[in-house]
């Protein structure tokens, strides 16, 4: 049962901040079908993750992990966005959120209609690759295609980089430029709401600490207890899609 004292309160921080950053981790997505990578039973409890420093030097771990890759997305394929993804959009269209933040790679946010230049993808996105060298964009349908009539990792056709999905591996440095907007955007905004995360993954999980200590009001929606609630103003312990739906009355 949604306390009613939570809506009332969701929404009054809500209609009283006119920049807000929303935070998204894995417990977003997971609703829409798919899978979270570190809770038990996820996908790096069936398979050891992938060093960066391994795929550089190893033709055969760059095999593999096209191979698992593949595996996964037969998964997940289908995944559509969900109720707490379309709230968020709503929100970003009526001008109230001015940057979403999120640990995902599955290109969720921007299919629920939030344009790509208000989505900062700390960890990358899966749904593309890219060449390491030269930054040429490639689809993965056209790399799936390629890699089960060889059976070998794509290479770059322009400068003969090594091509892996534009997301952030084990061992890969975060992406500066992402980081310095999340941080200019966790500085500016009034109101912070971290969404589905378990706030453990740092560097990341500092932006809720930043926004607070820079005097915005802080919002942790998440199914279980974080170790950031401490910070909260409001804390919200049920699932997203179930909130978002009692909040906005979305039909999606």
């Amino acid at each position: 049962m949604i306390s009613k004292d939570d809506i009332r309160d969701f929404k009054d921080y809500i209609d009283k901040s006119s920049n807000i950053v929303i935070f998204t981790g894995a417990g977003i997505s997971t609703e829409s079908g798919i899978p979270d990578f570190r809770s038990p039973g996820g996908i790096w409890t069936k398979f050891k993750p992938i060093d960066f420093s391994e795929f550089m030097a190893s033709e055969e771990v760059r095999v593999e992990s096209w191979r698992r890759k593949f595996n996964i997305d037969s998964e997940i394929s289908n995944a559509k966005p969900n109720a707490g993804h379309i709230a968020i959009s709503e929100l970003v269209s009526k001008g109230k959120i001015k940057k979403v933040i999120t640990q995902n790679i599955d290109n969720l946010h921007q299919d629920s209609g939030v344009p790509s230049d208000q989505v900062i993808e700390l960890h990358g996105n899966t749904t593309y690759a890219k060449c390491l060298s030269c930054e040429k964009r490639y689809e993965i349908e056209d790399i799936k295609r390629q890699f089960l009539k060889t059976n070998q990792a794509p290479i770059c056709d322009i400068c003969g980089g090594i091509v892996k999905t534009a997301t952030i591996s084990f061992g890969q440095s975060m992406p500066e430029k992402e980081m310095i907007e999340s941080q200019n955007a966790t500085l500016n905004c009034d109101l912070f709401i971290a969404i589905g995360s378990s706030l453990q993954v740092y560097p990341a999980a500092g932006f809720p600490i930043l926004a607070k200590r820079n005097g915005s009001k802080l919002i942790i929606l998440n199914r279980e207890p974080t170790d950031l609630d401490s910070y909260a103003d409001l804390i919200l312990n049920y699932e997203i899609g179930i909130f978002m739906n009692e909040v906005f009355s979305l039909n999606n």
